[in-house]
């Protein structure tokens, strides 16, 4: 029997590619763990989506695949078994890892990891158990580690436009039975105004630059998020605790672009201790109910460019993404 020997061969993947151009990521995603994480000073394994990248140089045909997963597999097991981590900590710990093994001039890590959380309904205590999404992304190279974390939490919205459009009509109907102005104004002001509602959907991250410390804790992010919209919701709820969801959300009423201000302006006022190089992305997507397409909007930069404007200053030309600042630009 002949067997080949490949001993002495250069790896195809370390050979020099044909077309000679370096590739901005190369890797893998999809890859499931469960990991162990610390969130308001308790540690609980957790169910996590990772995606890991390098860089790829013009004369480097391919990186390692199998070895690629391996390096992972490995990084992650280190981390995950030796200690707990915030997920933004983890990410760096294996961006860190990754680089090095591969020999990439930059790395990046994005963690995804569903958790529960006991929360009380707002009138009847009941408790429930709601399922919120950690975000942690970390790129590592030559300057360092830079490092988002981030949280994904639903909530409820109700549309200002409509309310303001109803309480016009109940306004002449009022006034039409014979309502006087002032118990016209003062009926309005006391029973809420029907309106179209939207469950929304927020995510706010906060970037550290290099060097920065593990001061950004989840759960401060998580009430930003949740407090951003017109009411939280629940999974559990008795009869008085949806009055009270409901009356609270028309009493509150927001557009998708309020809560994304609103997520903003909250996070710059808690984090701006971080320094000028850190950053706020924040998101909001509203699923409509009486249109077939859903809303969205974002707003992404520098805390001290946020900062400027929300206490009146003129807005940057250009905001910066969070591509821009994850690599330094």
């Amino acid at each position: 029997m002949t067997s080949l020997d490949t001993a002495g061969h250069t790896d195809v993947q370390a050979r020099r590619p044909d077309t000679r151009v370096s590739l901005s990521r190369v890797g893998v995603t999809g890859v499931e763990k469960m990991i162990r994480i610390r969130l308001g000073g308790r540690e609980q394994l957790y169910y996590a989506e990772l995606e890991c990248f390098v860089d790829l140089s013009p004369e480097q045909k391919g990186v390692h695949m199998s070895r690629f997963e391996e390096v992972i597999n490995e990084a992650i097991d280190e981390v995950v078994l030796g200690e707990a981590f915030k997920a933004e900590t983890l990410a760096r710990h294996i961006a860190e890892r990754v680089r090095d093994r591969q020999g990439g001039a930059r790395a990046e890590v994005t963690i995804a990891a569903r958790y529960p959380e006991r929360k009380l309904a707002p009138v009847s205590g009941s408790p429930t158990q709601e399922i919120y999404t950690l975000l942690g992304s970390a790129v590592a190279s030559q300057l360092g580690t830079r490092r988002l974390i981030g949280v994904e939490a639903h909530g409820m919205t109700a549309c200002p436009c409509a309310q303001e459009m109803v309480t016009a009509r109940s306004r002449a109907r009022l006034e039409n039975e014979g309502f006087g102005e002032e118990e016209v104004e003062r009926v309005l002001r006391s029973v809420p105004v029907a309106t179209h509602n939207q469950r929304g959907i927020g995510r706010l991250h906060v970037g550290c630059p290099e060097g920065c410390a593990d001061v950004v804790d989840a759960t401060a992010l998580l009430r930003i998020v949740e407090s951003s919209m017109s009411s939280e919701i629940y999974e559990l709820m008795k009869r008085p605790d949806e009055v009270e969801v409901v009356e609270h959300a028309h009493m509150h009423p927001r557009f998708v672009e309020d809560c994304v201000r609103e997520m903003v302006r909250m996070a710059v006022d808690e984090f701006s201790g971080l320094g000028e190089r850190a950053f706020v992305s924040a998101r909001q997507e509203n699923l409509e109910t009486i249109h077939k397409h859903n809303v969205i909007a974002e707003c992404h930069g520098l805390i001290s460019d946020l900062d400027s404007e929300l206490r009146g200053g003129a807005p940057p030309p250009r905001h910066m993404t969070t591509r821009d600042w994850l690599e330094g630009v």
